[in-house]
């Protein structure tokens, strides 16, 4: 995978990639789905005049509700055209465990969720995208396939903070939706100057929680033909498995990777241990048990504060994430795996790539130099006090923080903390990749893109 000299992946940019193609990416194909977790899950009760209930995790487990009862699932949108490779929908939000929706993705329009092509018109366009509008960011790759991955030939990114206030007021704010908007008019036009023939463009979180992330979606489709699916907790962490495959050390028993989020942090167990059977070859086959924690960095530091974080508020919000982290499924288990010493940790957040910078010493962002990066415990540890340790102002000068994320940091480095204290693996290995990456070589497998004719070429791995 390719990027430009320039840092698309923090700043916005509409520079193409130079250069021959890179590492590839890790392949995971056809849409995986996420073991053991089966079934639909509840619908969230309207909240009309009175307090919006505290989230529970959603954890892995099975179809049923968490009274027992099988409901229907939530859809994000009214499909026209259903495509049941690919679930959306809302977790139950009643403060207990759990269970993910599998409900149809958004309907198709000019520029959608584009329906695979034919052979001959991928191999002659070759541009695929993958759009992610998250709580806080708005992300977009655009990428042609390569002999053993993809190469980056433009990209978007845009902190827009649609999530901001959700958490206390369960709607979607003007402000933050019109800076939404905005972001998403310019990838629209993005999409449509390079000619892109397929691709996926997913909400996740905010308009997942919000009352209004509907009606949000219309919007959007209106004003900038774009139609977004609201995609599940399950799927986000399937997604951020598949797009950071290549980078679980395959010497090692597995990995846990986490990915903390701006409204949810999703953490999963891949287990390499277990034996594969012969015809399933993705990394998400890998997957023992998983867990979405309904929270993030900007809901974290709206409940706690962001500028000013003392070390008692900073404690109050590791132990608010480690109380989340009581159920994880089979947690004896991972205990012990991590114990052994035979797993490591895979960060994809913005966390783990500015802990990295850091700790690089970058005089600027590069994520040519972050993504693969190795950190042991101890050298986290350093980083962990050395940022933690920055008022605010010195968090905005550091440029690897910067503005847009000098209040939001400590929050993110809060849920590693939890992470960290109740499974603490020795080596670190920092992803700056993730859903994109992940709906990228989703649509490219399914695709058959990295077969050809005669002998069948090695997928990427």
């Amino acid at each position: 995978m390719d990027s430009s000299g320039e840092d698309p992946l923090r700043a916005d940019s509409s520079a193409p990639a130079k250069g021959p193609s890179a590492e590839p990416v890790g392949l995971v194909g056809n849409a995986g789905k996420l073991r053991p977790p089966e079934g639909g899950a509840g619908q969230p009760a309207k909240r009309k005049g009175r307090r919006r209930k505290k989230r529970g995790p959603v954890f892995a487990g099975s179809g049923a509700a968490p009274d027992g009862r099988n409901r229907p699932p939530v859809e994000s949108r009214k499909p026209s055209h259903p495509d049941p490779r690919h679930g959306s929908g809302k977790g139950h939000g009643n403060g207990k465990v759990s269970h993910v929706a599998h409900a149809s993705p958004a309907a198709p329009s000019a520029i959608s969720r584009y329906p695979a092509a034919p052979r001959a018109a991928i191999e002659r366009d070759g541009l695929y995208a993958a759009l992610d509008l998250g709580t806080n960011n708005c992300r977009l790759l655009i990428a042609q396939p390569r002999e053993r991955g993809f190469r980056v030939v433009d990209a978007f990114s845009r902190i827009v903070r649609l999530g901001e206030g959700v958490g206390s007021s369960g709607r979607l704010g003007e402000a933050a939706m019109e800076r939404a908007v905005d972001a998403l008019r310019i990838c629209s036009a993005k999409l449509a100057d390079r000619g892109v023939k397929r691709a996926r463009l997913i909400a996740t979180e905010a308009c997942r929680l919000a009352d209004n992330g509907p009606a949000f979606l219309d919007r959007v489709h209106g004003e900038t033909g774009l139609a977004l699916e609201i995609v599940s907790r399950e799927t986000e962490a399937r997604l951020a498995v598949s797009g950071c495959a290549s980078l679980i050390d395959p010497t090692t028993n597995g990995a846990l990777l986490f990915d903390i989020g701006g409204g949810s942090s999703e953490l999963v167990w891949i287990d390499l241990t277990r034996q594969a059977e012969r015809h399933r070859r993705r990394m998400s086959d890998r997957i023992r048990t998983w867990a979405s924690l309904p929270v993030g960095v900007v809901t974290l530091s709206e409940r706690h504060g962001g500028e000013t974080v003392t070390p008692k508020v900073f404690e109050a919000m590791v132990a608010e994430v480690t109380d989340m982290l009581l159920a994880f499924p089979e947690a004896a288990a991972l205990d012990r795996a991590v114990a052994a010493g035979s797993l490591h940790m895979l960060g994809t957040s913005g966390t783990v790539t500015t802990l990295a910078g850091v700790h690089l010493g970058l005089p600027r962002y590069d994520r040519r130099k972050v993504d693969g990066t190795w950190m042991s415990a101890g050298e986290v540890d350093r980083m962990m006090t050395l940022v933690t340790g920055m008022d605010y102002e010195a968090r905005i000068a550091n440029p690897c923080i910067g503005r847009e994320r000098a209040d939001l940091v400590l929050a993110g480095c809060a849920i590693l903390e939890a992470i960290r204290r109740r499974w603490p693996c020795e080596r670190l290995r920092v992803a700056d990749r993730g859903l994109r990456e992940g709906i990228l070589v989703e649509m490219m497998s399914e695709d058959g893109v990295w077969r050809r004719s005669g002998p069948r070429m090695e997928r990427p791995s």
